[in-house]
């Protein structure tokens, strides 16, 4: 790994090899040749290649692309866009000021054979506070919307309302132990997320929408998430980090209480918001406390509080999503 010599907010962790090309059409237009996603992330393992979807190229004024690992899914996963859109606004804004806060959009299913282009618009630049807006496109049509606000942090008030409530990682099964435990229907999904997840995650309340289904089934679930080893010293990387992960299991919350084949259900992110508190790493242990606040007309909403292991309450997250059966509730 070597540091990118035009900032200390910028590692480049892999060569690029060859890359797409951008063209532009008569009327102006970019269009994005497709690429081999296997070749920039060959022979990475799950934590190496999360760091590597993070590292943008800087393709011009304002303007970066995205790549995306190999993978048998129709779609971008959704924290992917929104983990590369918030690495593209930070690289415009300053390093004293860290973002607070992010609210987004997503429009369509990305297509993950395909780069991603993320242009920002740097809408302000004040005393105390920055605020940019990114777009990510594909095809020609945007994908996913952002917008985020940067503060250079001051001195102030300070309470939090909650607090951790949960026992500590140690005394949690780890995943492979919870996927092995589980119904032979959903024992593979749960292995193979062990294997392809960048994070060791370790579930307080039992795999979601399996164990939490019961005679009274809860809204809430709590998992652990960390990097399963050290990351370097760059808070961004950390942050963005923290909100690739904030997209995994946050809707499921709202689907516990109803007893439901989760295959009769085609559940799908529409917007998401974070809220930063205070530092963390990702690379040390993070409770994420997931509730279901409400579902109907075909949309849920959960919320999530993230804590460090001492209780500190280090981030916020709000999601809506879509929650449609599918057709003839056919698996």
């Amino acid at each position: 790994m070597v540091q990118d010599p035009r900032t200390t907010n910028r590692y480049l962790i892999y060569p690029l090899g060859s890359e797409p090309c951008l063209t532009h059409d008569a009327r102006g237009a970019t269009a994005m040749t497709v690429h081999d996603p296997a070749e920039p992330f060959a022979g990475l393992d799950a934590l190496a290649r999360l760091e590597r979807l993070l590292d943008l190229e800087d393709i011009g004024e304002n303007l970066f692309r995205g790549h995306t690992p190999p993978t048998d899914q129709i779609r971008v996963f959704g924290g992917q866009v929104a983990g590369q859109a918030l690495v593209a606004v930070s690289r415009t804004v300053e390093q004293t000021r860290h973002v607070h806060s992010l609210h987004a959009y997503f429009l369509r299913p990305g297509d993950p054979k395909a780069p991603i282009l993320y242009k920002v618009d740097p809408i302000r630049d004040g005393r105390s506070f920055t605020t940019r807006r990114v777009i990510a496109q594909q095809h020609g049509e945007a994908v996913f919307a952002l917008s985020a606000s940067f503060h250079t942090g001051e001195d102030g008030l300070a309470h939090q309302v909650g607090q951790l409530e949960a026992p500590q990682p140690e005394e949690v099964p780890d995943l492979a132990t919870r996927a092995a435990e589980a119904p032979s229907d959903v024992r593979d999904r749960y292995a193979r997320l062990a294997e392809d997840f960048p994070f060791e995650l370790r579930f307080v309340d039992g795999l979601p929408s399996v164990e939490s289904r019961g005679a009274s089934p809860s809204a809430r679930q709590r998992v652990w998430i960390r990097a399963p080893r050290a990351m370097p010293d760059d808070r961004v990387l950390h942050v963005c980090s923290l909100a690739y992960a904030s997209d995994m299991f946050l809707i499921g919350s709202t689907l516990a209480p109803h007893h439901v084949d989760l295959r009769q259900i085609a559940a799908t992110s529409l917007d998401h918001a974070m809220w930063f508190h205070a530092p963390f790493r990702i690379d040390e242990w993070l409770l994420y406390d997931q509730e279901g606040s409400w579902t109907g007309d075909g949309r849920g909403l959960a919320r999530g509080h993230i804590y460090d292991r001492s209780g500190v309450l280090v981030a916020t997250v709000m999601q809506e999503g879509l929650l449609r059966r599918r057709a003839g509730g056919g698996v």
